[in-house]
């Protein structure tokens, strides 16, 4: 009768192992379909390092050229930019429904504002930190639309503006003045709302992510880091 019982223990113990395995195997299956859930729970703007601007980002240049690299922090990647008498942006594309991933988060950190600058002046429309959203509208070049969210030297922070260069760009003053000069802040907001709020329409797709600094309406010096962009439900 030995060998039967031995058998049978056998028999169990490889069952047990099928068993062990099986539940293994469903384990991971919920893991990596929550993974997923929470891989496509958000849209994240890369930014790879590069010999200067992000690689594969595009660089647009109205005035001079600024000072542009991608440095390591310690949440990623970021974008360090320099301005003296310069006004740069970088950009990279996407393409997306915003009301599926309507808020758009970042982190930036401001360590120089454009002296005397204030968005509400046309001769001195200068910040340190910019990030916009870009809609694509033909024809691009004069009908596309802007949320641009702005750290400011003089406006209020907490109020809109309209461009004074461009009728299709619209402001959001997060931050002013020095107050927070050095230090890194986590921003959040919904381009969805504010994009109905300031321009009186529904919004079509994204089709951009631009980052930028200006200082030449001033005529002075900016710096300014900005990473960690992301879209999210």
């Amino acid at each position: 009768m030995r060998p039967i019982s031995v058998k049978r223990e056998y028999a169990a113990g490889k069952s047990g192992r099928y068993i062990l395995k099986a539940l293994i195997a469903v384990l991971f299956s919920i893991v990596a379909f929550k993974g997923a859930q929470a891989a496509d729970a958000v849209l994240r703007v890369i930014i790879p390092s590069g010999e200067s601007a992000p690689r594969g980002w595009k660089v647009k240049e109205w005035k001079g050229k600024a000072d542009i690299n991608v440095v390591k922090t310690h949440f990623g990647n970021a974008v360090h930019m320099k301005s003296s008498n310069t006004s740069s942006a970088i950009y990279s594309e996407v393409d997306f429904d915003i009301k599926e991933f309507p808020f758009l988060n970042w982190r930036w950190k401001v360590t120089k504002l454009p002296k005397g600058a204030d968005v509400r002046k046309k001769k001195a429309d200068d910040q340190a930190a910019q990030v916009y959203v870009v809609f694509p509208r033909w024809p691009e070049t004069v009908n596309s639309r802007l949320v641009g969210y702005i750290w400011d030297s003089s406006a209020p922070a907490g109020h809109t503006f309209h461009s004074t260069k461009s009728k299709n760009t619209r402001y959001v003053v997060l931050r002013s003045g020095q107050a927070g000069l050095g230090d890194w802040f986590q921003e959040k907001r919904n381009v969805y709302d504010d994009y109905r709020a300031l321009f009186k329409e529904e919004p079509p797709k994204a089709g951009s992510v631009s980052i930028m600094i200006d200082s030449d309406d001033t005529d002075s010096s900016a710096e300014s880091f900005i990473g960690d962009i992301y879209f999210s439900k």
